[in-house]
């Protein structure tokens, strides 16, 4: 897996359970993940790997939510990974993937919803974790729910560039200062703080419901954060 996409996932979590988990207190019913220890599986999604669904699951997270604020958050890498039962589609089969369903090709179809289940599946038969809700959600979206906060600050600093551009320039492994996990809570922390503006809020809300009407944010059950969103601020949940 290139790096790029490891970088990729790694954003997601900020973005998944911060800035979007507002935009889904519009919706009804669901698990109140607001409550005890629950968990949400986070599935970066690579939409320039052809394929007629979403796109390529390149790596996912598991965040761990305790009173509906993070705790913890686990890496699951793909490679490997693959569904107890559910047959891999034929044209993977045909380049050498094997004959059952890899976490990596889990939205390869078009129906997105039962792919994000079969993930799910897979992640509960290869760990032993068990999610409460699932969110997709692909490079694209990423980006506009980020450069929709405008510059923000980081470490004091401010700056303008894309969410992979941000961990590389923070990342040991690129010559910076923090290790990858201390970057990507470092971008958490400054979109939490982009969010106490009202405008910018606005903006970001705006442009994950955008992503969300073109279908690069996918979230089940879609009530699942009604109850995360009514009991804590953004900023209490980053």
């Amino acid at each position: 897996m290139e790096r790029k996409n490891k970088l990729i996932i790694a954003i997601t979590i900020v973005a998944a359970i911060g800035i979007l988990a507002v935009v889904w207190g519009t919706f009804l019913g669901g698990p109140d993940l607001s409550q005890g220890d629950k968990s949400i599986l986070v599935l970066a999604v690579d939409e320039s790997e052809s394929r007629p669904g979403m796109g390529a699951v390149d790596m996912a997270f598991v965040v761990d939510l305790k009173n509906g604020s993070i705790s913890n958050y686990t890496p699951i890498y793909p490679g490997g990974k693959a569904h107890p039962t559910q047959p891999e589609p034929a044209e993977a089969q045909s380049q050498g993937a094997g004959s059952k369903l890899l976490l990596h090709d889990s939205l390869w179809d078009t129906n997105t919803q039962q792919g994000m289940e079969y993930a799910k599946e897979i992640v509960e038969a290869n760990t032993n974790m068990t999610p409460d809700a699932v969110v997709a959600i692909n490079t694209e979206a990423l980006d506009a729910v980020i450069q929709a906060a405008g510059p923000i600050k980081v470490d004091g600093q401010e700056t303008n560039i894309s969410a992979i551009d941000l961990v590389r320039e923070n990342d040991e492994l690129h010559g910076g200062s923090m290790s990858r996990g201390e970057a990507v809570m470092a971008l958490a922390s400054a979109l939490s703080t982009a969010a106490n503006n009202p405008d910018k809020r606005n903006a970001m809300v705006q442009a994950a419901l955008d992503q969300y009407s073109k279908g690069n944010i996918v979230m089940i059950p879609q009530g699942s954060f009604v109850g995360l969103m009514a009991s804590k601020g953004l900023g209490s949940v980053l």
